[in-house]
């Protein structure tokens, strides 16, 4: 029997990244080969002639798994009914522009697509944000989609750490589908902390830690973790656009494995709701690594912490909690 196509809202769908995400949906990428699709598309008036042609090539790509496009510049028939919203679309920082400029920008913008989400869209609807400040617009959201379950809005930090399996990958010269369970932790910013601690690579002889393999602590605790964190200023600097195919690949393995699930004895990262685990202030929207079963995803809870990362962990905290007291003087 053939499953009811779901619903996927994608913001700011006539970007870059927009661009580069709603064929992967549409192909199967996110939910998977046997999951029918309905994409909702929305993006800001100015827009709209680009919208439409993003919508004439869906049609011309005949995706099978592609049973209708909605293409609006009205927020209302966006949202509507929508079971997965993908938040791409923000206000960018430019040249001149203050933190608090940006921020105010964007707290009109999420206003209004959160009460649209809350009014309009599917009980239970799963909320993802790929527009930066993204750990704080998300934030923004739960203040004015109070209905929305908490857990259910999250934001994107699968990018750093499909950056950090990269680098990993390369590093050791392995295929980066045997790396796992790095972490990133905190924001999604400069002041994020990817952790190797934890991850393993899987050899002939076993899983084995790749400090072990490694070997050079120096890079792991320097040059890695800088790489890491400065990746998206670098592809910049190498396109003069920014990361547009990872980022959009990343919100597609964040929404999948929310949704299906993660392989056992993996765990990825997501930006989520904290309630106070690893002694991260309860009410900010900070990156745990998560494992996910039916829907739902959990903090991996107990894994040790040593000094260097918890100096870490705290130091991007404090910079959430600066961004969330800016983001909430906006809302006055």
């Amino acid at each position: 029997m053939a499953k009811e196509p779901v619903r996927v809202l994608v913001t700011g769908a006539a970007g870059q990244i927009g661009y580069a995400l709603v064929p992967m949906i549409a192909r199967g990428v996110m939910l998977g080969a046997d999951q029918p699709v309905i994409l909702h598309m929305l993006d800001i008036p100015p827009a709209a002639e680009a919208l439409n042609g993003v919508k004439m090539e869906l049609v011309d790509a005949a995706f099978p798994l592609l049973k209708g496009v909605v293409a609006t510049t009205d927020v209302a028939e966006a949202c509507a009914g929508v079971n997965i919203a993908v938040m791409v679309g923000g206000f960018p920082r430019k040249e001149g522009m203050e933190r608090k400029d940006v921020m105010s920008k964007n707290v009109s913008i999420y206003k209004s697509q959160a009460s649209a989400l809350e009014q309009y869209a599917a009980p239970n609807c799963k909320v993802l944000f790929v527009a930066n400040p993204a750990n704080t617009n998300a934030l923004i959201l739960k203040e004015f989609a109070p209905s929305i379950p908490a857990k259910n809005v999250t934001c994107l930090t699968r990018l750093d750490h499909n950056r950090a399996l990269g680098q990993i990958s390369e590093r050791l010269n392995v295929p980066v589908s045997e790396v796992k369970n790095v972490i990133i932790w905190g924001n999604h910013s400069s002041t994020q902390y990817p952790d190797v601690n934890h991850a393993t690579v899987k050899t002939s002889a076993g899983e084995k830690p790749v400090r072990e393999l490694v070997k050079d602590d120096e890079w792991l605790n320097g040059e890695f973790i800088t790489t890491v964190q400065q990746r998206g200023a670098a592809i910049i600097k190498a396109r003069k656009l920014s990361s547009a195919l990872s980022a959009a690949s990343a919100a597609c393995d964040h929404i999948r494995d929310w949704v299906l699930g993660t392989p056992e004895g993996t765990w990825v990262s997501m930006g989520v709701y904290s309630d106070g685990s690893y002694n991260v202030p309860a009410g900010l929207i900070y990156s745990f690594p998560v494992t996910c079963k039916n829907g739902e995803w959990t903090v991996v809870q107990g894994l040790p912490i040593d000094e260097l990362s918890r100096k870490k962990m705290d130091s991007t905290a404090e910079e959430l909690s600066e961004e969330k007291a800016l983001a909430y003087s906006c809302l006055t």
